[in-house]
C-alpha cells in the first residue's frame, strides 16, 4: 500500500446536501453484482411512486430495484449504463410530486425489537440493498454466511482520492450508522465489532467513537494509504490476518460492510425505505462548487455536475467512482446507480495521459501489489494471449486497485489489460 495524493480538501468539509429532484430518471435492471433482473412489474404509461418495486428476479444473485421518484413510466428500453455501456432500464418522467409508496411507513420501536435475523435479511433483500463501497454484492446474501462470523468490520476507510461521502456520512449520521451496525450484528451474531477509519478523517473518528460509546466495539484508526479500504486489506490491517488466495472473508470468520451499507440497512428497517438514493461525492478541479450530494438513483450524471457547477473548464474526463478504480464515462447521460460513490470531472492536470512504453523490470508493481501478485508477469501473459498462464499467476485474485498502472514508470496499462482479460476468462475464453 502507498500514500497517494488525496484531493479530499475539495469536499471533506462540505455537509451533505439534498440533490434537486430530477426531471427524469433511468433505472437500470443491473445495479448489483449478479444477473440482470428479468421480472419487470411496470410498462409504459404506468404511474409509480417513490419506493415502488420496479423489477426483480426469481433466483440467482440479484437485488431488486425501486422507483426513485414518482411519475410516469415512459419506456423500458436500452439506455447508457455507467459500467456495461448499455443496459435494459426503466425510464420514469417525474410528476413533480415525489409521492412515496404507501408501504413506506416507519416501524415502531416494538416492531423493530421483535424482528428476527431472518426478518432483517428479508427486509434487506426486499429493499434492494447492495454493498455501497463499490462492489455492489447483494447484502442479504452476505448476511447469511455459510460459516459463523467471529469478527464484523464496518469499513469507513474510504481510501480513494477525492471521495468524502462516507466520511461525511460518519460525521453527520453517526448515531444512525451505529443503529445499522446493531441490526447487522443482531443478524450475524459476531463476537467482535470493529469500525475501521483512516487517520485522515479525525472528525469521523471522533463522532464514531462518541456514538459507539460503551458498546464494547473497537474503533480502529488505520494509517492512511491506498488501497486501505479494500476488503482484504482492511481485514489485514484490523485483525492482522489474511484471506487466503481464492477464499472469501467468511472463510476465516470475517464479515465486512461499508458504512453506507449499514446506514442503508438502518433506513430500510426503521423506515421501510428501499435503496433509491445514496450519498455521493461530486468533485474535481473543473467544478466551481464540488459537493457531497444525497442523490436519487437514476439521475443523469450531467444533472449532478450542473448542480456543482458552473464548470471552470471543460473536463478531460468524467469518471464514476474514484480516480483509481472508477470508470470513465462515454456520455454524461449515464445514470448514477447503487454503486456510485462519486462523480469526478477531471481536467488536464488531474488526468494526465502519457504514451505507454515498455517494461523496465523495476519491480514497483510487484513490490506494491496489495495481494502479492506479479502484475507485470500477468500482463506479459495477457499480451502473449496466454490467459491460462495469467490464471496460474493469480489474475482472478487481482482486486483491480490500479496501483500497478499508477506506479509504472513505463505507464503500461496493466490493470486495464487485467480487467479485459478477466472478462474473457469469465466468458470461458482462456486461450
Amino acid at each position: 500500500m502507498v500514500r497517494i495524493e488525496e484531493h479530499k480538501h475539495l469536499t471533506e468539509n462540505k455537509p451533505i446536501e439534498q440533490a434537486a429532484l430530477p426531471r427524469r430518471v433511468v433505472i437500470p435492471l443491473v445495479q448489483h453484482l449478479g444477473k440482470r433482473l428479468d421480472r419487470v412489474f411496470v410498462k409504459a404509461q404506468d404511474h409509480v411512486r417513490r419506493g415502488d418495486c420496479l423489477a426483480t428476479s426469481d433466483k440467482g444473485v440479484f437485488a431488486p430495484v425501486h422507483a426513485s421518484i414518482s411519475g410516469t413510466v415512459k419506456q423500458v428500453a436500452d439506455f447508457p449504463h455507467p459500467v456495461f455501456g448499455f443496459c435494459r432500464a426503466i425510464e420514469i418522467e417525474s410528476d413533480g410530486k415525489d409521492e412515496a409508496a404507501e408501504s413506506m411507513k416507519p416501524r415502531t420501536a416494538g416492531e423493530i425489537a421483535s424482528l428476527t435475523a431472518a426478518d432483517i435479511r428479508t427486509i434487506v433483500f426486499e429493499s434492494g440493498i447492495v454493498g455501497l463501497g463499490g462492489a455492489t454484492f447483494p447484502t442479504h446474501i452476505k448476511l447469511a454466511p455459510a460459516r459463523p462470523i467471529k469478527d464484523f468490520i464496518v469499513n469507513g476507510a474510504e481510501c480513494e482520492p477525492y471521495l468524502t461521502a462516507d466520511s461525511r456520512l460518519m460525521i453527520e449520521r453517526s448515531l444512525q450508522i451505529i443503529e445499522g451496525v446493531k441490526l447487522v450484528a443482531r443478524t450475524i451474531q459476531p463476537e467482535n465489532v470493529f469500525i475501521a477509519i483512516e487517520d485522515n478523517k479525525p472528525q469521523a473518528i471522533r463522532r464514531m467513537k462518541e456514538a459507539a460509546g460503551s458498546l464494547g466495539w473497537h474503533v480502529v484508526v488505520l494509517k492512511t494509504a491506498y488501497p486501505q479500504g479494500g476488503e482484504k486489506q482492511v481485514i489485514k490491517s484490523c485483525l492482522r490476518r489474511e484471506v487466503p488466495p481464492g477464499k472469501l472473508p467468511f472463510d476465516i470468520g470475517v464479515l465486512v460492510q461499508n458504512v453506507g451499507t449499514v446506514f442503508a440497512v438502518y433506513e430500510a428497517v426503521y423506515f421501510r425505505k428501499p435503496l433509491y438514493e445514496r450519498v455521493m461525492t461530486v468533485s474535481g478541479a473543473c467544478l466551481e462548487n464540488p459537493k457531497n450530494l444525497l442523490a436519487r438513483l437514476g439521475t443523469p450524471v450531467k444533472d449532478l455536475l450542473e448542480q456543482c457547477g458552473p464548470m471552470t473548464r471543460e473536463p478531460k474526463r468524467i469518471i464514476m467512482g474514484g480516480p483509481m478504480m472508477g470508470i470513465a464515462q462515454f456520455t454524461p447521460e449515464a445514470p448514477v446507480i447503487k454503486g456510485t460513490s462519486g462523480i469526478l470531472a477531471l481536467d488536464e492536470d488531474e488526468e494526465k495521459e502519457q504514451e505507454e512504453s515498455f517494461c523496465v523490470r523495476c519491480g514497483q508493481c510487484v513490490e506494491n501489489c496489495p495481494i502479492g501478485l506479479n502484475p507485470g508477469l500477468i500482463a506479459l501473459a495477457i499480451a502473449k494471449g496466454r490467459l491460462d498462464l495469467a490464471q496460474e499467476y493469480g489474475i482472478m485474485d487481482c482486486i483491480e486497485c490500479g496501483l500497478c498502472a499508477y506506479l509504472c514508470p513505463g505507464r503500461r496499462h496493466i490493470v486495464q489489460a487485467i480487467k479485459a482479460a478477466k472478462i474473457k476468462i469469465r466468458k470461458g475464453k482462456t486461450t
